[in-house]
């Protein structure tokens, strides 16, 4: 049988599956679950448990209960009355994005372009009849031509999709024409702008075009100024696309011709580059799988009840499993890897192959698709370092019941720290230093634990704090005023940002600040660093 057919009878199987109704073994609070993160996703972060029971169709009982799992999990807290996103979610992109291994291997050549051009690069795989991103170099202007990782764009109004649609099926054109037909406006793509009518009336014959041309243009398809120029970048031994570089701009920059005539030579010379990368990359060995998850699900259910659904937890768990060096797991690897039973694996896997989170190869293994993005990762994939550690900055403040705040170094003849974020405390007497205030570094906490962290000779001061991982300054900045601080350490190890607790001298001692402040404010630290580097694993998050 050509392979084209024996793809295309795949298709229409899992098509006609999907119109049949969830199967019989999939798992309904799984279900529900992603649900809720989707349209937590689709709103930007944060929703009312109202709103999401209005949105999911769900009970608002079942709402409350999907929201508390997903908060013992640490994939959203609960604030006031609304639900919220945290970073922590995104280990689920996460782990989709390490098995796919693209971002690792060609991320350092987009940047490298985006630098040389000093135009925005993107990465995007194909996601059924659309494009999803999955690594963004991004020039930092006023008018940002970029979207977030995880966003999805209709295949039709994208350079890259052109590409990608290059190769479809019959199959796939059928589902492509299906959905135009049920969404005129493009209502399932929350990214871009509604369409007009007329929109991409040309896409079949632009796809036959980049098809025989290696290249496409997107000449303010998506909206009035943006253009793109794309080149696939091909698997090797296969030929197929593998996903699409891009080269984005506007028109106040260049046109859409003068993309193609200035800037896509260049672009094709450096997928030539990533296409060696892909060439040459060795085998990766599989990493160690995460450990304790399903002894975890057991005890938290043991510990709230009712309140707990484990069989969301135990299913989210084995998104996880997936990562470097673990990009097809069979049935038996996903059930040791998470330390679940193997019906409950499974059970889990059927129900995200309905869901399309999954797809399950000729050869009995799972990998995952990048509707996996869908859970979480768009609204959080722009983070700052600020608005990662506000909620824990508020947290600490409301335990201490004193001020805290976040501040990066400034560096200069005379260095400075600069508060990029602060969290007050209810006291008639308080400190309160307006986030964007500058101050030396030399009489901060802050600015010690900042200047401590370098390679160069220290004075046997700053030697000190390095050595003790903390900083104290009495009555230096203002009378009165005592304060502590700890670093903020990002993936390799490098302090980009210092946490404070500010006191009155008169409230605490020296001692006081050590033995009491000096435990939670650490605590709050290890939290913070910890969605800093889920967060930034694949996105780049600012300091401030």
């Amino acid at each position: 049988m050509p392979a084209n057919t024996a793809r295309e009878d795949a298709e229409a199987g899992a098509e006609a599956g999907a119109e049949a109704g969830p199967p019989a073994e999939a798992v309904a609070p799984l279900m529900r679950g992603i649900a809720v993160l989707r349209r937590l996703t689709e709103a930007g972060g944060t929703l009312s448990p109202s709103a999401l029971e209005r949105d999911t169709g769900l009970a608002r009982s079942t709402v409350d209960r999907i929201t508390a799992t997903l908060s013992r999990m640490g994939y959203v807290r609960l604030d006031g009355r609304d639900v919220v996103l945290t970073p922590r979610v995104m280990e689920l992109g996460n782990a989709y994005l390490a098995a796919l291994r693209l971002p690792a291997l060609l991320a350092a050549r987009a940047d490298a372009l985006a630098d040389e051009l000093d135009e925005s690069v993107s990465l995007a795989v194909a996601d059924l009849d659309g494009i999803r991103f999955i690594h963004q170099a991004t020039r930092r202007r006023a008018m940002s031509v970029s979207f977030r990782i995880g966003d999805l764009l209709p295949a039709e109004r994208t350079a890259p999709g052109t590409l990608f649609a290059a190769e479809w099926t019959r199959a796939e054109w059928r589902r492509w024409r299906d959905r135009r037909a049920a969404d005129p406006k493009d209502a399932s793509f929350p990214a871009v702008p509604s369409r007009s009518p007329s929109a991409a009336d040309d896409f079949e014959s632009r796809a036959e075009e980049a098809g025989r041309e290696g290249w496409a243009l997107d000449d303010q398809l998506i909206e009035p100024g943006l253009v793109t120029v794309s080149v696939p970048v091909r698997e090797p031994g296969t030929g197929r696309v593998a996903c699409v570089a891009s080269v984005v701009s506007h028109t106040s920059r260049h046109s859409a011709d003068g993309l193609r005539t200035t800037l896509l030579p260049r672009l094709r010379t450096a997928v030539a580059a990533m296409e060696d990368e892909l060439r040459e990359a060795p085998r990766l060995l599989p990493g160690p799988p995460p450990s304790g998850l399903a002894g975890w699900t057991t005890a938290s259910k043991h510990e709230l009840g009712r309140e707990f659904v484990e069989s969301l937890a135990r299913g989210l768990t084995v998104l996880t499993a997936f990562g470097e060096g673990r990009s097809a797991l069979p049935l038996t690897e996903v059930a040791r890897a998470t330390g679940l039973a193997r019906a409950t694996a499974r059970r889990a896997l059927i129900t995200y192959e309905h869901l399309g989170l999954v797809t399950a190869g000729p050869d009995r293994t799972f990998t995952l698709t990048p509707r996996v993005l869908d859970l979480g990762f768009p609204p959080l994939s722009r983070s700052t370092l600020p608005r990662l550690a506000g909620p824990r900055l508020r947290a600490l403040a409301d335990l201490l019941h004193e001020p805290t705040a976040l501040a990066v170094l400034v560096p200069g003849p005379e260095p400075e720290v600069q508060y990029t974020a602060w969290a007050g405390a209810s006291r008639v007497l308080t400190v309160d230093f307006a986030v964007g205030t500058r101050l030396p570094a030399a009489s901060t906490s802050l600015g010690r634990v900042l200047l401590a962290d370098t390679d160069a000779p220290l004075p046997p001061a700053l030697a000190e704090v390095r050595a003790q991982g903390y900083a104290l300054a009495d009555e230096e900045l203002e009378s009165g005023l005592r304060a502590i601080a700890v670093p903020l350490r990002d993936r390799s190890g490098r302090t980009v940002a210092a946490l404070t607790v500010a006191t009155h001298a008169a409230r605490r001692t020296l001692a006081d600040c050590v033995q009491g402040l000096l435990p939670a404010l650490r605590a709050t630290a290890a939290h913070i660093e910890t969605d800093l580097h889920t967060a930034s694993r694949f996105t780049p998050v600012p300091p401030a």
